[in-house]
């Protein structure tokens, strides 16, 4: 990529690995969250889904910030495979699964999306496909 704070479509190649970040699964948000959105969960089981996918949407967010993403059109195959416990630093990664030129301007960039807890075992996973900007 040629400048990681404007990435365009022509800057994404088939097979790239991008590394979103990390973030600490904090017990106050957990307990915070499941009083508000998920009551009858107990905490001890670890963050709700709903709690590790907003976990990751955050860090994607953060991450595609200084893209030339002007939308993300689908969010799909979501995969919930662990409930992190409350400490648990996740490590979030997009993997570049494919890219297709749509007229002269943009583009569409399907995209796998992993969180990684920190024994490196998968917490959650998606695809997703998202229109970038063509210079």
């Amino acid at each position: 990529m040629s400048d990681p704070l404007h990435v365009h479509f022509e800057d994404i190649e088939n097979g790239q690995v991008l590394q979103l970040g990390a973030c600490a699964v904090d017990e106050a948000a957990i307990e915070l969250f499941v009083a508000h959105f998920a009551p009858g969960w107990d905490p001890a089981y670890g963050a709700p889904d709903a709690l590790v996918y907003a976990l990751w949407s955050r860090l994607a967010a953060d991450k595609a910030a200084g893209w030339a993403q002007s939308k993300l059109l689908a969010v799909d195959g979501l995969r919930f495979m662990r409930n992190p416990p409350a400490g648990e630093l996740l490590r979030g990664r997009m993997t570049v699964m494919g890219k297709d030129p749509v007229g002269d301007d943009k583009g569409i960039v399907i995209a796998q999306h992993d969180l990684l807890d920190e024994g490196g075992r998968l917490v959650f996973s998606c695809l997703t496909r998202g229109v970038f900007v063509r210079r």
